[in-house]
Parts: C-alpha cells; structure tokens; sequence
C-alpha cells in the first residue's frame, strides 16, 4: 500500500534503519533532521504518518509534534526513541501520539502504522 511517511531523527544512520525496517518501494518518504526541518515540510508534503525521534538539536520532537498538531489536529505522529522512559512515555500521550516505539524494537512499527 502506497503511504506517505515522514522520518524525524537527527542521526541518518537511524533515518536509514527505520526506512528498511517499514518502508516498501511504493512509500513516500521524507527525510528531516530535526523537529524544525518536519514543522517546516509537514503541511506541504502532508505524511499520513510522522516517525518522530524526541531529542534533536534545534528542535526536540515533542516540541515539534504540538506545532505539528497545531497545524493539523489529526496528525499520527509515533515517537521512536532509545529512551524508552515512563516520562517520555507520559509525555507522548499526553500528546495524544499514536505510539511510542523503543529504537530497539522497530518491528513494532509496522502494526502501529497501519492500525
């Protein structure tokens, strides 16, 4: 199924991984570096789902996912991280995000994403 995804991390190795681990050729991807690379690119190339890291230089990704759902109140933004912390956690659905995913287990990002 073709999908629109964007990948938040400011590691591109990460970036990389994530893409293997759930895109298919048919998937739309872009790449951002930091939270305010994705603000600045959401509304414009519209991802069905926002993969986002939580700590980036500039902008951090909780940061970056309320300007995002302030843009667009029904964006599904999943957190990736590999600090997999009760705060984070919190903090992530408080956000109302539609996961929070350890960087250590990807594979739990293809049942979130298309769910």
């Amino acid at each position: 199924m073709d999908m629109r995804l964007m990948i938040v991390d400011d590691n591109a190795g990460m970036r990389e991984m994530v893409r293997d681990a759930i895109c298919t050729s048919e998937d739309t991807v872009m790449e951002c570096a930091d939270g305010t690379d994705a603000v600045l690119h959401y509304d414009t190339f519209k991802p069905a789902v926002v993969l986002m890291d939580v700590e980036m230089r500039y902008m951090d990704g909780f940061t970056a996912a309320e300007r995002i759902l302030s843009i667009d109140p029904a964006a599904r933004i999943i957190f990736v991280s590999s600090h997999n912390t009760s705060a984070f956690r919190l903090k992530a659905n408080r956000l109302r995000a539609a996961g929070f995913v350890s960087k250590e287990n990807l594979s739990e990002l293809q049942n979130l994403i298309h769910h």
